[in-house]
């Protein structure tokens, strides 16, 4: 696993196949495995997948405190540029959608293409009041809080498809969430890109879930509102997370996007 200078320190990392560069960013207590996993292999068939760990994820280190958009945006950037030749096609998951949406606005020689899933322009107040919610739940009880997660992050077909006992296997997954997942939720708690996204210049796709209780469909409304000549798809039956389990529908829609 390669590592890469950003200004407060290391981004750790993960680069797989051939081709036009493909960053993929994930989201809260995700990581370049957790949330990407099960498509790394189909999409680097045809690119060069970079997958860098946001900070609280992986090893990838900082000089502590808050964390601000910014600062994540330049760890995205470190990766790409010690891996890629030229700009890269960008998706963000969740928090990393406006992770990337940062780095388009502010690094455009960087970004080819920009895909945003599952993701949001500003915090309104559900959006604060979950967010909150989550940092409480993380703080008095974790088994509760992955409780929590997996009711809000995937649809109820998708939860009924685990049945009983795949549903108590998830919570003995004592690999998520990742460690410093607190600073994650606290910067995601704040994230406003509501002055970025008329900046954004690259070729922009918004992909968002009728069925999304963690992050509603109308965050990716805010985005597409705001981004100029974007593009926006809406899975109605899908969840935040769902894909993650079952990513046929996304890579369909993905080689479409990205060619």
């Amino acid at each position: 696993m390669p590592y890469a200078d950003h200004p407060q320190g290391s981004v750790h990392y993960e680069v797989e196949g051939s081709g036009p560069g493909l960053a993929l960013v994930h989201g809260v207590g995700g990581s370049a495995e957790g949330a990407f996993g099960t498509v790394v292999e189909a999409l680097a068939r045809e690119h060069t997948v970079v997958r860098p760990n946001l900070s609280g994820s992986g090893e990838t280190t900082d000089g502590g405190g808050p964390l601000v958009l910014q600062q994540l945006a330049e760890q995205v950037a470190g990766a790409l540029e010690a891996s890629t030749d030229g700009p890269a096609d960008v998706l963000g998951f969740s928090l990393g959608g406006a992770v990337a949406a940062t780095l388009a606005a502010t690094r455009p020689e960087l970004v080819n293409r920009l895909v945003l899933v599952g993701s949001w322009a500003y915090p309104d107040p559900r959006h604060r009041f979950y967010f909150e919610t989550w940092a409480k739940l993380l703080t008095a009880d974790v088994d509760l809080f992955r409780r929590f997660t997996t009711l809000t992050g995937f649809s109820p077909a998708a939860v009924n498809g685990w049945g009983d006992e795949g549903l108590a296997a998830s919570l003995e997954n004592h690999a998520w969430p990742e460690p410093g997942i607190a600073r994650q939720v606290e910067v995601g708690l704040h994230s406003d890109v509501r002055d970025l996204l008329p900046k954004i210049t690259a070729p922009t796709t918004i992909i968002g879930f009728g069925q999304d209780e963690m992050i509603p469909v109308e965050g990716s409304r805010q985005l597409h509102a705001g981004i100029p000549g974007s593009k926006l798809i809406e899975l109605e039956k899908q969840g935040h997370m769902d894909w993650i389990g079952n990513p046929d529908e996304m890579l369909g829609l993905l080689r479409d996007v990205l060619g």
